[in-house]
């Protein structure tokens, strides 16, 4: 793993924490980087990185509020609608996800997909918009 791309995985992490940058904007920065997917631990407030080549960096990241017991695959999906629509931002975003249960989630950037987990192992996916 180079140096630029451990760069952009903090960049990203901080961009998206002080919503400076959106979800596409990450999505892009993190492809060009050459990493393949990310996971988000809304519990532990990290992001751990992940390269093809097995390599990762883990990255601190802001705190969301302790999730709900109950998982509602319909609120994290209103959540992904709002976020979306640019009606919230990423903050606000990981709040209501929360909110709907979710402890972490999964963004795949070579399967082009973000996975949101409930405590049970419940789940929701959520392709990325465009072509896959």
């Amino acid at each position: 793993m180079t140096l630029s791309a451990k760069d952009v995985m903090i960049e990203c992490t901080q961009g998206s924490d002080a919503e400076a940058m959106t979800f596409p904007e990450v999505v892009g920065r993190l492809m060009a980087a050459g990493v393949e997917r990310y996971r988000a631990d809304l519990v532990r407030s990290e992001k751990v990185y992940y390269m093809p080549d097995g390599s990762s960096v883990v990255v601190p990241a802001h705190s969301a509020p302790l999730p709900a017991q109950p998982f509602s695959a319909a609120g994290v999906d209103a959540a992904v609608r709002a976020v979306q629509a640019g009606h919230i931002k990423y903050r606000e975003f990981s709040a209501l996800i929360a909110a709907a249960g979710c402890v972490d989630y999964l963004v795949s950037l070579t399967g082009r997909c973000a996975i949101y987990f409930g405590r049970s192992g419940e789940s929701h996916t959520e392709p990325f918009p465009g072509p896959r």
